[in-house]
């Protein structure tokens, strides 16, 4: 009886607490709503002004909207916990308040904790997604990214600041379901508004982490830890390495990084940042975090196989082809197959034309000779095209025999050649010639040309060996591209260079008409908001460029990645034990070369929010045969199920998935992951079809970042055996349950009577 009128106590005090967060997040939208009509009379008063019919009028116009139309559309947006925390302060030292309206003293007052351990909370302050003041300019909620909110991630029991209380608020739509509270001093009595503080729940992080997981990510700005928010904040003058295992939140981290750089300095990032994503997957399920942290726009997150326009890879290379396309070798082959490429096709033999009332022609050797003169040159092969067309009227000139006509007249002798180039380069004959004998290439053109085994071989010649020849043509002769094809496309692009294009006129606007304005500006200048959506389609280098699961880009990537920073900060963000390429030393040169002079700054994340410590360790034994030595993250939490082995004795491989997916769908809320080896894909894909969208399979290599509720890891032998990297891939694949993980064993990994396979055994 007494427990039960204690856990009522209890209730009384959890609703009365949800009750008081309740009231301030009504008091939250109440303001926003306020906003919102505002904005949306700035939307109309700025319509109103482009009927004035002035050129200042619609540039005032112009910029009024899109202040006005990004305002409005950041608070239309209602997250699901919007207002996420609060922190409860002791009195600071100082007074002084910051532009959210905060104090900014971050050390108590010498007198805020009284000799008999009791202290009264000076100011309280409500976390989210933006900031919010009310009518008077006194802050309703804090900006996650503000200095004042730094307290909410940093502050421990061992360096407590002035927080004494940190609460989570758990919120869908407008209402509070919940809370979950964590006392950082908790030698104290500290009372506010003359009544004790109440404490809830048994910590905000495993709160968190007991959320069910779906297919796209959610961020972790509620739950973020001392160690990760000192990453997010760390300053971008350089480059910033952060390493962590599985489950460290190396991907959240860098998400969340990206929205408090555009916060910290939006002038200095105006020129974008650019996210880098290992697969197609992952930017799906990470796309949706920066929107919901109050940034979008600015932030381009792009996978590996789609940083090059008009590419987006689609086919899968085997891991003996992909080791020939990403190693840094492929430099020298693509160099050779440029100029190879001018010389196949159509290219003429003979170039005849008529000047001076003669007949002049090249062939052969002398179209030889100028060729490797042309190629003599640094520029790009496209460029070097009127450096070709001056060197064939040389040619052409010297054979006339015109040059020795005045020699002691340089004025008369200029005139006779510029009336020559002039004859020469008006015939058909000559522009179709030069058309032809050097043609504009394309980046997929050349590659197209690399498909033929035999002219693959002269120009890899003393590069790859005749087996690596052979796999690398066959596999361009497929018309879908790899992750690998884009990286190298990108490098063709620089080798061959991009004329100049015209600048698309931009249409008029329907104002201009209606005001008569296009009579004195038949094209009115692009307003702000026009040329920054055509810099962002346009952009091509970025102001800030992240890297997530960096230790899987090969040499030839790092090199496409680094094209896009040239004079960028970065934040590079991995694991060397989870890496699937298979030469780390090369990459890390490719990644240096990208990376240039700047100064580094690293971190390391050494905690596992994911993966509950039964299957930590049993990862653990694999990233011991992978890479000995290396130290696993530790797990924060216990759920004290251990992980499920099944042995298929009967080959039946597909039936003992499907029951497997089944059996873990009745046992956790959110998703099923069922990790295959790459050439099973496609077979998994049709075994768990019609089990519904909670399940997904997928390849090892594409399960990198991912995490479900429960995950089916297939053929642990497979998977290892598949790559050099096999054993760093099953590592990550073994990593990617936040709840509980079955292991299937085929005869390939020779299960014991428990059904645990070879390479899991102690």
């Amino acid at each position: 009886m007494a427990a039960q009128e204690a856990d009522r106590g209890v209730d009384t005090i959890r609703d009365r607490e949800i009750g008081t967060e309740q009231d301030h997040l009504d008091q939250v939208y109440r303001r926003l709503e306020e906003k919102i009509h505002e904005a949306e009379f700035l939307m109309n008063d700025a319509a109103q002004r482009g009927q004035v019919g002035t050129p200042g009028a619609l540039a005032e116009r112009d910029a009024q909207v899109f202040r006005a139309g990004i305002h409005l559309n950041r608070l239309n947006n209602e997250y699901e916990d919007f207002l996420f925390g609060r922190i409860d302060l002791l009195h600071g030292k100082d007074g002084k308040k910051g532009p959210d309206g905060a104090y900014t003293s971050v050390e108590p007052a010498d007198d805020a904790v009284r000799p008999d351990g009791t202290a009264d909370i000076g100011e309280t302050l409500h976390i989210g997604r933006i900031g919010v003041l009310d009518s008077d300019y006194a802050p309703l909620v804090i900006d996650w990214r503000a200095p004042a909110a730094a307290p909410f991630y940093r502050s421990t029991p061992v360096e407590p600041g002035r927080v004494v209380r940190r609460r989570v608020i758990r919120s869908r739509g407008r209402k509070v379901l919940g809370v979950e509270d964590d006392l950082m001093r908790p030698e104290l009595t500290a009372r506010l508004g003359g009544e004790d503080l109440a404490v809830i729940g048994d910590g905000a992080l495993m709160a968190a982490l007991g959320q069910a997981r779906s297919h796209t990510m959610r961020d972790i700005v509620s739950s973020i830890q001392a160690e990760q928010d000192l990453v997010i904040r760390a300053p971008a003058a350089s480059v910033t390495y952060v390493e962590g295992g599985p489950g460290t939140g190396k991907t959240a981290v860098a998400l969340h990084r990206a929205a408090y750089l555009l916060y910290q300095d939006r002038r200095r990032y105006a020129g974008g940042i650019l996210i880098v994503s290992p697969t197609p997957l992952l930017v799906a399920y990470t796309e949706g975090v920066l929107p919901s942290l109050g940034e979008e726009g600015q932030v381009a997150i792009r996978a590996v196989g789609s940083l090059v326009d008009g590419a987006e890879a689609t086919a899968y290379d085997e891991p003996a082809v992909a080791r020939v396309k990403g190693s840094s070798r492929m430099r020298s082959v693509l160099r050779k197959a440029v100029r190879g490429a001018l010389e196949l096709g159509d290219a003429p033999e003979r170039l005849r034309v008529v000047a001076f009332g003669r007949r002049l022609e090249l062939a052969g050797e002398e179209l030889t000779r100028v060729r490797h003169a042309v190629l003599g040159g640094t520029a790009p092969v496209n460029l070097l095209r009127p450096r070709a067309r001056k060197l064939l009227l040389d040619a052409l000139y010297a054979k006339s025999g015109a040059a020795s006509r005045h020699p002691g007249d340089p004025e008369l002798a200029a005139e006779l050649r510029s009336s020559f180039d002039e004859d020469v380069t008006t015939e058909d004959s000559f522009i179709a010639f030069l058309d032809a004998w050097w043609p504009e290439l394309t980046p997929r053109r050349v590659l197209e040309t690399m498909a033929d085994e035999k002219r693959l071989g002269r120009w890899a010649r003393r590069v790859l060996n005749p087996g690596e020849v052979r796999r690398l043509a066959r596999s361009l002769r497929r018309d879908e591209l790899s992750v690998h094809d884009v990286a190298l496309l990108d490098e063709l692009q620089t080798l061959l260079g991009a004329p100049a294009r015209p600048r698309r006129k931009r249409e008029l606007d329907p104002l201009d008409q209606l005001t008569g304005l296009e009579e004195l500006m038949p094209v009115r200048e692009e307003s702000q908001r026009e040329r920054a959506e055509r810099l962002a389609q346009e952009r091509t280098e970025y102001a800030h460029v992240i890297v997530d699961e960096a230790q899987d880009l090969t040499p030839m990537q790092w090199r496409m990645v680094g094209r896009r920073g040239r004079h960028a900060t970065w934040t590079v963000v991995g694991d060397p034990a989870q890496s699937s390429w298979s030469v780390p030393e090369e990459a890390a040169e490719a990644r240096d070369e990208a990376l240039g002079t700047r100064p580094r700054r690293r971190f390391e994340l050494t905690v596992n929010y994911r993966n509950p410590a039964e299957i930590a360790e049993l990862a653990a034994k694999v990233l011991a045969l992978a890479m000995p030595g290396m130290e696993a993250p530790r797990a924060v939490r216990s759920t004290g199920v251990e992980p499920r082995f099944v042995a298929v004795r009967d080959g039946d491989l597909a039936g003992a998935v499907r029951e497997e997916a089944r059996r873990l769908l009745d046992r956790v809320d959110g998703t099923v992951g069922v990790v295959v080896a790459m050439n099973r894909r496609e077979q998994a894909a049709r075994w768990l079809a019609d089990l519904g969208d909670r399940v997904v399979a997928l390849g090892s290599l594409e399960a990198k970042g991912l995490e479900y509720d429960a995950t089916v890891v297939v053929s642990p032998a497979e998977i290892a055996d598949e790559s050099p990297a096999g054993l760093r891939v099953l590592y990550v694949a073994l990593t990617r349950a936040t709840q509980q993980l079955t292991v299937l064993s085929g005869r390939r990994d020779d299960p014991d009577a428990d059904g645990v396979p070879d390479l899991l055994r102690d």
